[in-house]
């Protein structure tokens, strides 16, 4: 019986040192789980995330080691927004991070409590986003373009670099949400300065070689490439081909211009994305979205290659040349 009450005692022992020393052990830090809700795919919108992933290892975020990106795509099918946000949801991120308008409703309808990081094209206001920039009110913030207000700029330039060109062709991924509003806002600009629009379509990257074939079938003197993911995720294919058909072109990011292309007039969507890792950031470490005001672009650039005009036959007028934020030589 003694025995076995002291076996007992040891045993019971054991087991609380144990339970003691299980207590005592570090327990791993959570790791934050955020969403990211697009349309498209990674194949056609794969550029954008790319970016967004680069920018938070900037700020010490590496994916899978201390932070989750569960990406959810929409496909061509926008409407279908508003159940992938709410089974989004259901998986309680630390923050949801959307990139269009019709994204960010889904996801302010969704939930009132889960922070939403925008990275859309347009007005955040007018769209009902957010209350005002400066105070957004709410859960959601983030950062917008001004992409459909630099459209009259690039016909513009596009005049000033070439100043015979009659016929302006849109490079468009008419699957792309943006595409039918932009190449309206491209038609009344086109028809204040005198020239006619066509335009190309583009929709998976074999696609380019025949668009840039149905320019020049369409005497396009001209092109210009909308803002978007998917032909951002093609700078060097495009670039190249434009190159090859001798078209002078005018694109949205600067990558392009750095790439080859003839100029730019806008911003770098790698910067871009560095500023939507920066509001995911401050979400993460605990500021309410109501106190983070949407954050608009301050610095948009004319960047011109002359290397580029030089092999293009361009001769550039000396006044679009002064008014250029960056000549690459």
């Amino acid at each position: 019986m003694i025995r076995r009450r002291q076996f007992l005692i040891a045993l019971g022992a054991s087991a609380l040192r144990t339970s003691t020393l299980a207590l005592a052990q570090p327990q791993a830090p959570k790791i934050p789980h955020i969403g990211y809700l697009s349309q498209g795919s990674m194949a056609s919108n794969g550029a954008f995330l790319n970016a967004f992933k680069d920018a938070l290892r900037e700020l010490g975020y590496v994916e899978g080691r201390n932070i989750a990106i569960d990406v959810t795509w929409a496909g061509k099918a926008a409407y279908e927004f508003p159940n992938l946000a709410a089974t989004l949801v259901k998986t309680n991120p630390a923050a949801i991070v959307t990139t269009c308008v019709p994204s960010t409703k889904a996801a302010k309808s969704a939930t009132q409590f889960i922070p939403v990081v925008m990275s859309v094209d347009g007005d955040p206001v007018a769209s009902g986003l957010v209350a005002s920039l400066a105070r957004p009110g709410a859960n959601v913030t983030g950062t917008s373009t001004l992409f459909e207000e630099l459209i009259p700029k690039h016909l513009e330039f596009l005049k000033l670099a070439v100043p015979k060109v009659r016929n302006v062709a849109v490079l468009v991924n008419p699957e792309a949400l943006i595409s039918p509003y932009f190449l309206n806002k491209f038609g009344d600009s086109a028809h204040q300065i005198g020239v006619k629009l066509v335009s190309a379509e583009a929709r998976v990257p074999t696609d380019f070689e025949a668009a840039f074939a149905h320019m020049k079938k369409q005497r396009a003197d001209a092109f210009v490439v909308l803002t978007e993911a998917f032909m951002a995720g093609q700078v060097q294919r495009i670039v190249t081909l434009a190159g090859v058909y001798k078209l002078p072109g005018i694109y949205g990011f600067r990558e392009f211009a750095e790439a080859g292309g003839l100029m730019s007039y806008g911003l770098s969507y790698r910067d871009y994305y560095k500023g939507v890792a920066r509001y995911v950031d401050k979400v993460l470490k605990g500021t309410k979205p109501a106190d983070l005001p949407v954050e608009q672009p301050t610095k948009i650039e004319l960047v011109i290659n002359k290397t580029t005009a030089q092999a293009l036959g361009v001769s550039l007028p000396g006044a679009l040349l002064a008014r250029a934020d960056k000549v690459i030589e």
